[in-house]
This record gives C-alpha cells, structure tokens and sequence, in this order.
C-alpha cells in the first residue's frame, strides 16, 4: 500500500534475548505456545536482605553467554543492558542478511530505548564507593551506566554513521524509538536503521522500588501464574529483563538488495496522558488518542485492525484503562458480545514487563502475527474483569485470546506500549504485499 506520508518502511531482520528465548525464533515459540519464563529471581545481591522482599519472582535471563556475540574483555567494560542490546542488535543484522560495509554509512543510523539504563553498574559503583572510596570506582563507570550506552556500542559495531539516538520514556521507550526510527527514514534521513530496545533491571534498587509502590505481584509461590493480565485477580506485574531489535529499511532499499521482507511498518504515533505521573489516565483517553493517531498516520479505519497487542501488564489500574480505550475507540468491533472481530492479548503473561525493551519484544508477536496468521495468547485468564469498590466483578467485553494460540489471518495488528509519565505510544505493523 503506497504511503503518502513518504517511503514505505519495512522489517527485514529480528533478533532478541529474553527470560523466554535467547533469541528471536525460540522468543516467538514460547510466547505462541505460552511457556512461561517467570521464575524466583536467583542472585546474590538480594542476599543481604533475605526474608524482607515482598517480591522475589521475575523473568532473569539465565544460562545466556555473552561471549557467544561479544569478546570477552568487551563485555567486561558493557553493562548488562547494553550486553542485551547488542546481541539483540547482532542477531538482527544477521538475519536481515545485511552487509553495512557495502552501504554509506552515513545512511545508516540506530535508534534505541531503555527505561532504567545500567542500573546494575550504578548499584555496584555505590557498593565501591562506600567500600573502597572514590578513588577505586572503575573508568568505566560512566560509559556503562548511561542509558544511551546500548546505541552507542550498536552504531561502532556496526559503523553506523547516520542519525543515532536513544528514548528513555519509561515502558514507551522502544515504541518511541521505533517511531522515531520510520519517521527519520520517512523524511529522507536515513536508509537503513537498527531499532530495538533493552533492559536489565531486576536488581535491588528496582524490585525495592516497585514493590514500595505495590506495582509487583507477590504470588511468589505460583511465578509461572503470577504475570496475569486483565484476570480479575491479577496483583501487579512481573519485573524482567530482555532485549529486542529489527532492522528497518525503506522498501527501495531492501528490494535493491534482494532483501526477505517480514512485514511493514503502516503506522505510529504517540501521545500523552498528561493525568498522573505514574497513574494512567482512567478513562483511557490518552491511549485511545495514541491508537486513533496511529490509524490516522497509517490511513486505515479502526475495522482494518484485525489484532491489538495489548501493554496489558498484569496491574489493576493499568489493564482496565487500556480496555475502556480500545473500547472507546474500536467500539463494536472489539466488543465480543457484539460479534467484534478484533482480538487482543498481552504476551506479558508469559515473560514479564521488559520496562523499556516491552515494545521491541512484543513487536516479534505481531510480526509473527501478520505472517504466520497465529495469534499469541494471554496466559493465566481465568475470568477477564476488574473489581470495583464494593467487590463486584464487571466483565472485560474483549476477545483477550486466553490460555491458547488463535489461527486468524490477519492484515494490520497494533503494538500498544504506555510508559510512566502518561507515555502513550501505538505501532501498526502490516502484511507486507
């Protein structure tokens, strides 16, 4: 479908490292067959305080090798985050088949989203600071924690010259950031963009934190059913850490090179909530203003959305709000007692809350999506609802796909990612035709 807003953006690589999947295929596996990867959270740094957490359940990435993707003495100097971000990165370059000393590398960029940063390398420099003095703190102390660490070393690995930049808009920041990257190519800026978004912050500071804002679910004896978005008993959502990446090009571009193209990027768009600074918006307005934007911007009508890949992170406030939105917005064609046909699901129930990389990860679903005809579900929903004050269930009126894959062809689906802050942020992918 010619865009009139510019090029046509397409995807031609993907990779990832997720608590699910050390890389994008066996990622898009676990969440189609809805195998869980939340389980206790297993480090030493949580020793000192054993028995005081009211949450100890997350989805760590384990039995991963960096080494596998980076030299060893490199991998020292990189926090775990930006470790994620490049062999994310890594595996999408290879994928897409694309070789970046053959191009102008000043037509190449990366764009990158993180949420926390290197929280791991600023908890330890606090850790030396008060045990050692300021004298023995490493070099590269800065270089690791800073959030735009991860573009950074993506652009000199692989010599991207172009335009480079990072989001850190909370959860929204890797939905920004591929927003971002289709409209640097829209405008002629770039030809080639690696895009993604990483995180790694199950650490003390951050499980502590969320926990004091009761944001976690405490159901430590049931991880693997503890992340259940939009059921009526859902109690907060499950910390993780992860990566994912794509290459974008402009349609020209990866037909030139005779590239596979996955799918294209029809739409995107952002909004704010301008309400609370963690709270959404109850209503939802500011995420149904991000969707119908979102539409707009790829020139589609809310009935050509044949899925939405919800945020839907397993919080009580969180998933109600983005249901009044898409209800609001898609009205009778979401509403499942009215014969709607457009499905949601939230993949979250089975790796957690990537924080910053949700969107990146999230996208391998709707990818799939788009060219398999394969819906991922939402795990762990026995009754899809809220409760309000006085204890009464009221009914989510949403196809949420719950506990099994669907088949369904479908053209367009949509990525939802909302952030602290009020950060909305919609993505449509498309069938590439």
């Amino acid at each position: 479908m010619p865009n009139p807003n510019g090029p046509r953006i397409v995807i031609t690589g993907m990779g990832a490292i997720t608590n699910i999947g050390h890389n994008a295929r066996d990622t898009w596996a676990a969440m189609r067959d809805g195998r869980s990867g939340i389980t206790t959270i297993e480090s030493s740094d949580f020793t000192p305080w054993a028995g005081k957490w009211d949450t100890t359940i997350g989805g760590q990435v384990k039995n991963w090798d960096p080494s596998s993707v980076i030299e060893f003495r490199e991998a020292k100097r990189l926090d775990r985050f930006t470790l994620f971000g490049v062999a994310a990165a890594v595996e999408a370059v290879g994928h897409s088949g694309i070789d970046f000393s053959k191009l102008d590398a000043e037509r190449c960029g990366v764009i990158f989203g993180s949420g926390i940063g290197g929280i791991t390398t600023i908890e330890e420099g606090k850790d030396t600071l008060l045990a050692k003095g300021p004298s023995r703190l490493s070099p590269f102390t800065v270089p690791r924690l800073m959030p735009n660490a991860a573009a950074g070393n993506v652009s000199i690995r692989f010599g991207l010259k172009g335009p480079a930049s990072t989001h850190a808009t909370a959860c929204a920041s890797s939905g920004h950031s591929m927003g971002d990257a289709v409209h640097t190519m829209r405008r002629g800026e770039a030809d080639v963009m690696v895009v993604g978004g990483t995180e790694a912050a199950i650490s003390p500071i951050c499980v502590a934190s969320f926990s004091v804002m009761r944001a976690l679910s405490t159901r430590n004896d049931d991880p693997t059913r503890a992340s259940r978005p939009f059921d009526v008993d859902r109690d907060g959502f499950v910390l993780a850490e992860g990566a994912a990446a794509f290459v974008l090009e402009t349609e020209a571009h990866a037909r030139a090179r005779g590239a596979v193209i996955l799918a294209e990027v029809v739409g995107v768009a952002n909004s704010s909530d301008a309400y609370h600074i963690t709270a959404p918006d109850p209503n939802g307005s500011g995420a149904a203003r991000s969707m119908r934007w979102a539409l707009r911007d790829a020139h589609l009508n809310t009935t050509d959305i044949g899925y939405i890949n919800a945020h839907g992170t397993s919080t009580p406030l969180g998933d109600k709000a983005e249901v009044e939105a898409v209800l609001t917005l898609f009205g009778d064609h979401a509403r499942k007692s009215r014969g709607g046909t457009c499905l949601m699901s939230s993949t979250k129930s089975v790796h957690g809350h990537c924080l910053g990389a949700s969107g990146a990860v999230e996208t391998i679903a709707c990818v799939h999506a788009v060219r398999e005809g394969i819906i991922a579900p939402t795990m762990n929903l026995q009754t899809p609802g809220t409760r309000d004050e006085q204890g009464q269930i009221n009914l989510f009126d949403v196809d949420l796909v719950p506990n099994s894959a669907r088949n369904k062809g479908v053209r367009y689906v949509m990525n939802n990612t909302f952030g602290f802050g009020g950060h909305n942020c919609s993505i449509i992918i498309g069938r590439y035709e």
